[in-house]
């Protein structure tokens, strides 16, 4: 094996590929190859490294020293100064507090300890650290019984929104009498500001499909589809890659490791439709349907997509299965209290220094999130308020600041985690155009099938617009709270019962900002 003395970690996304990352590959390979460094530095293409709309990012090792934004007038200056004098470019590096806060170290990540550090579409790289190791174990030296005994042991709870006790959802389909059960991974993220699952995809595939494997082993599924939003390319094209390559290995298809346990995992594209997160919604268009919400029950796992039991999780949820299983839930309950075990994915967006993607433990305070691994707020920006949870999520004030990023302590608030989205917001902006973008998103994306939703959303747009435009009334403020209010009760799906969290935390939390444009 040819031994490199360092090695440059390259992140190709669809973020940095915008911002010419395969011109700047051509160009870097190219000095390299001037400076005769070829047969000592290495080029290797990762997932993302963490931080977004950063533009070029890479990190050099062994050195452990990550630049971003980097353009290729910059590729010289790092060659001469840093390649071959060994003096960093310090123009271009992340602050060192920023690294070590942003957990570049990769010292808690669950989900995403591999992402940023292995070439994604090289099944060997991820085998060389350990990848498939639980999907090895489970199939040779644990029953399917024992696979759900230990997720239900780890406290993993679903990480799309809703929260639920992932091992209590398999335990659902596990005893179904039936050869055709499905397993259904959402990864249509349709949440605005958030991309979680995408990075998770594009930085670490197999550590996706091996979860997949894992939740169809514990529950009996011979088949599994990937729900990808079309927008999602790179996704799509690194999933499709990962596929073939399990299958050529033998670690998909018939008598996997001479177990006879057989699996086909398959990729269903959207058409980036935001009702289609709902699962049966989703199940619905995966069969070729329009993406409506079904009438529950049936649940989904006992009839599902084809009228087939049918488990349906979120890329981060199956992403921490393996950990779980290689190490045992007792491993995944350090991290994060009781409640909330085990480490949350978020996608830091707005006015912070360095938007982007982190992986801490659950229960890490908002300020935390905020200041350590977002970089604190925009040289001169004022905090005013975060949108946590996504467009369906609630309004927090700098009040709440130090609450604690959990099931339990965000309920307290009547808040959710959500999609994990976290949208800085700061004192420049009105809170009242806040929510006019909420509902306005609302009311485009209600899929019209019952009436509390479509027609209420519309009147929330309609009472919203008046406010802003300084023709409100008290009253219309309490109009749309007792509407909302009543969405909540008669929706059909979580898309209309869901508005209410929003506009009620915006109304309570800064209220003045509302009241000061109505009517006198």
């Amino acid at each position: 094996m040819k031994i490199f003395r360092g090695h440059i970690l390259l992140a190709i996304d669809e973020s940095s590929k915008l911002a010419g990352v395969v011109n700047f590959k051509k160009e870097l390979e190219k000095q390299l190859n001037d400076h005769q460094l070829t047969d000592e530095i290495k080029i290797l293409e990762t997932g993302p490294l963490g931080p977004f709309g950063s533009g070029i990012c890479l990190s050099v090792y062994p050195d452990q020293v990550t630049y971003h934004d980097v353009r290729i007038d910059d590729i010289e200056e790092i060659v001469n100064e840093h390649l071959i004098k060994g003096r960093p470019v310090k123009r271009l590096m992340f602050d060192k507090k920023v690294v070590d806060e942003y957990d570049f170290n990769y010292k808690n990540r669950i989900v995403l300890d591999h992402s940023g550090l292995i070439d994604p579409e090289n099944i060997d790289e991820y085998i060389a650290v350990g990848g498939y190791e639980s999907w090895e174990k489970a199939l040779t030296q644990m029953t399917p019984a024992q696979v759900i005994d230990e997720v239900k042991k780890s406290g993993l709870r679903g990480r799309g929104g809703a929260g639920f006790a992932t091992g209590l959802k398999w335990s659902f389909t596990a005893p179904i009498d039936s050869d055709d059960k499905l397993i259904v991974v959402n990864a249509d993220e349709g949440e605005p500001g958030t991309f979680k699952d995408r990075l998770i995809m594009e930085g670490d595939p197999h550590k996706l499909l091996e979860g997949i494997m894992l939740a169809a082993y514990a529950v009996g599924a011979h088949k599994s589809y990937i729900y990808i939003r079309g927008e999602y390319k790179l996704c799509i094209e690194r999933i499709r890659k990962a596929i073939t390559q399990c299958n050529e290995y033998g670690i998909l298809g018939d008598n996997i490791f001479g177990t006879g346990f057989k699996l086909a995992i398959d990729i269903k594209i959207g058409a980036g439709a935001y009702v289609c997160g709902e699962e049966t919604a989703l199940i619905e268009s995966i069969e070729g349907n329009r993406g409506t919400p079904r009438t529950k029950p049936p649940f989904p796992g006992v009839k599902g997509a084809w009228q087939k039991p049918t488990v349906v999780n979120n890329v981060e949820t199956l992403a921490n299965v393996p950990f779980i299983i290689k190490n045992g839930g007792d491993a995944f309950k350090k991290h994060g209290p009781a409640e909330s075990t085990g480490t949350k994915v978020y996608t830091i967006m707005g006015d912070v220094l360095y938007p982007g993607l982190c992986e801490v433990d659950m229960g890490v305070t908002l300020r935390d999130i905020i200041d350590k691994f977002g970089g604190g707020m925009k040289q001169g920006k004022k905090f005013k308020a975060a949108l946590v949870g996504g467009a369906a999520g609630v309004f927090l004030s700098d009040k709440l600041l130090d609450v604690n990023m959990d099931f339990a302590s965000l309920n307290e608030y009547a808040a959710v985690l959500g999609s994990g989205a976290i949208l800085v917001i700061s004192d420049e902006f009105s809170m009242v155009e806040m929510l006019y973008s909420v509902i306005r998103f609302f009311r485009h994306e209600s899929c019209g099938k019952c009436t509390p939703c479509s027609k209420g959303t519309q009147e929330l747009f309609v009472l919203i617009n008046k406010i802003r435009n300084g023709f409100g009334t008290k009253d219309d403020m309490d109009k749309m709270l007792l509407l909302a209010q009543t969405m909540k009760f008669t929706s059909f799906c979580a898309l209309g019962q869901s508005l209410i969290m929003p506009i009620k935390s915006a109304f309570e939390n800064f209220e003045s900002e509302f009241t000061a444009l109505l009517k006198q």
